[in-house]
């Protein structure tokens, strides 16, 4: 069959029914066979134009032969050694992101723990919070600071600050003494921020709970208060940071200054690795065999990072996300004026999102058909939060391709408008 006839195979050729994976997980999948550039391809041959990159995970785009010789060689050479022994590949990855980090940080970075996961990356920063509240100040200052619609993990200790009813309370109790404030609420946290708090965790942009952005007065409020209760800040950048928003750190844009930073999902180009980046001031605190991790920071994983690092890191790719930020703004920004559907738009850089204006009801029926048309019509975006359409591309799109995508978008969003109209007799 060629390409050509490949292309216009039918979509559901390639959704497998019952598949054999727990019931958290849909029963219908999508099956992918290939990648190239921003483009996924079912088995059955079709062609999508990807805006979700694997949820924000393949910043660089599919099917890349320099990722691949590089794990390739690699793999030749050596897979796995545990956590007992370094690698060069581990040793120069950690040292770059000090480098990075030190951007930021409010102490110089000392230290990189490896991980697996986001998950992972938010467990190892609480317990490492935790741990340093211990040694300095004694018992009873192990609480923890988190947002409303923030996501931090599945594990049980990321869980717990992550308050969502939805993720939560199939598995309470989790972690006590976790107090939960509204995003961006400056005087809220001043009010609640005491000094028995081992941690604050945040996001710049909130990835999974509807893309509301940081606020430069929330931002400094953090700096202060942490600061003046001794009280470590994590930001946790595991969907903003590697350029994702334009700049190698989201917290760079706001001035943030965090003690601690997590990273994972475009960190290896789709395998897995996560990092916890630390300073001295904790690290004089941790003893032998406190933490830990058997597969964290492997030679491959880490080897494709250093590729990674050193794309991102360039002054012209970060130039170029920018110039398709700016771009994909402009168009969304048209949406907004419009499509009367188009209540907000929220983000930064290449990680975007669309508020429809739809009751929670409406939401649960009209973004999944939103959806499910879009990738028909071969564009693949996704959800956050309850209303809100995610946008976050490779960053390796291409001015056409931004193009394609939100026309599709657009073209699907007035469908929606059309139908919502005529099942309410033409009224708003």
């Amino acid at each position: 069959m060629s390409e050509h006839t490949r292309a216009h195979a039918p979509d559901h050729a390639a959704v497998v029914h019952g598949v054999p994976y727990p019931n958290n997980y849909s029963t219908e999948m999508l099956t992918f066979d290939r990648g190239k550039g921003v483009y996924l391809y079912d088995r059955a041959g079709k062609r999508y134009l990807d805006l979700g990159s694997g949820i924000a995970v393949n910043a660089l785009g599919y099917g890349r032969r320099d990722l691949a010789r590089t794990a390739a060689r690699q793999m030749r050479k050596l897979i796995h050694v545990s956590n007992l022994f370094a690698t060069e590949p581990a040793l120069r990855v950690a040292a770059r992101l000090l480098e990075a980090a030190a951007a930021v940080l409010r102490e110089r970075p000392a230290a990189v723990h490896y991980g697996n996961s986001g998950s992972e990356a938010n467990e190892a920063a609480l317990k490492y919070a935790r741990l340093y509240a211990l040694r300095t100040r004694g018992p009873g200052n192990h609480k923890l600071l988190c947002f409303e619609n923030g996501f931090h993990g599945r594990t049980v200790g990321a869980l717990s600050v992550t308050p969502n009813p939805k993720y939560q309370d199939p598995f309470v109790p989790l972690l006590s003494d976790v107090t939960v404030l509204p995003y961006n609420d400056a005087q809220a946290l001043e009010h609640a921020l005491t000094p028995d708090h081992a941690a604050v965790i945040v996001e710049v942009v909130q990835g999974e709970g509807g893309l509301s952005v940081m606020t430069s007065e929330f931002a400094e409020t953090l700096n202060r208060v942490c600061a003046e209760h001794d009280v470590l800040m994590i930001a946790d950048e595991i969907q903003t940071g590697i350029g994702r928003t334009g700049t190698f750190l989201a917290s760079e844009q706001l001035a943030l200054r965090p003690d601690i930073i997590t990273l994972s999902k475009p960190l290896a180009a789709g395998l897995p690795l996560s990092a916890t980046v630390i300073p001295e001031r904790i690290n004089s605190q941790v003893k032998l065999g406190e933490h830990g991790t058997t597969f964290g920071g492997g030679p491959v994983t880490t080897a494709v990072a250093e590729k990674v690092l050193h794309t991102v890191h360039d002054a012209r790719f970060l130039d170029d996300v920018r110039q398709r930020a700016r771009q994909l703004e402009e168009m969304l920004h048209r949406l907004l004026s419009e499509r009367s559907i188009v209540a907000s738009l929220r983000g930064l850089g290449l990680l975007r999102g669309v508020e429809l204006a739809l009751t929670h009801e409406q939401a649960a029926e009209v973004i999944p058909r939103l959806l499910e048309r879009t990738r028909s019509a071969g564009v693949l975006v996704l959800r956050s939060g309850a209303n809100v359409i995610r946008i976050a591309p490779p960053l390796t799109i291409s001015p056409s391709e931004v193009e394609r995508g939100i026309t599709t978008l657009d073209r699907e969003l007035q469908r929606v408008e059309d139908e919502i109209a005529q099942n309410t007799g033409g009224t708003e």
